[in-house]
């Protein structure tokens, strides 16, 4: 669809009919168990990358980055570590160029931060993707406890990518649901998908 951004990942594209639309804010829900960042650290080859974390290190998130077996840029790693990471996260994303890439790996620190202040934040994410053409990707951790806020996430986001990663006899599969999807188009078929090397659709057997 002529204006959308593609996400760099060529499965996530054809499902999305060539990408995302600019200023568009995803969800990207996943266990802490699974091989999500792969599909985090791809996202970066397809734009300029801003990528901040807020749990590990700027310098561990540019190894793993570097050491990823799959095409990836080269993106600006910034560490939160302040005590209002909510003021922190929102200067950097000030500076956002037009047209970028916004990561946040992970969002459980922010989330934790007061409720009030939090949507605030939120309202002026959305804001700045639109303002700067961007997309930004929320890199959610699935927990037994999770954020207070988890759902104001979920309801201030564009989309949600929940990625399924469990066993299946003597297999590990990782499958991706979409349940939001705003401006319509919404893929209606999970996604099975390889992370070794690459985000790729998983062909060993057929999607569920």
């Amino acid at each position: 669809m002529d204006g959308r951004l593609e996400t760099g990942i060529e499965v996530l594209d054809r499902k999305l009919d060539g990408g995302l639309p600019p200023g568009y804010v995803v969800a990207f829900v996943a266990s802490p168990a699974s091989q999500s960042e792969l599909l985090l650290y791809e996202l970066t080859a397809a734009r300029g990358t801003l990528y901040i974390t807020t749990e590990r290190s700027d310098d561990a998130v540019r190894y793993a980055v570097e050491q990823s077996p799959s095409a990836v840029g080269n993106p600006t790693v910034r560490h939160v570590s302040s005590d209002d990471p909510l003021a922190e996260t929102r200067r950097l994303i000030d500076a956002l160029p037009d047209g970028a890439n916004l990561i946040v790996d992970t969002m459980d620190v922010l989330e934790r931060t007061d409720t009030d202040d939090y949507v605030a934040f939120l309202n002026d994410l959305k804001v700045r993707m639109l303002e700067t053409g961007s997309i930004a990707v929320l890199h959610c951790l699935k927990s037994d406890v999770e954020p207070d806020n988890r759902a104001r996430t979920y309801h201030a986001v564009d989309a949600v990518f929940d990625l399924r990663t469990a066993v299946a006899g003597t297999d590990l599969e990782n499958v991706l649901a979409i349940p939001k999807y705003r401006q319509g188009g919404q893929p209606t078929e999970t996604i099975k998908l390889e992370l070794t090397e690459e985000v790729a659709i998983d062909t060993s057997r057929d999607i569920a």
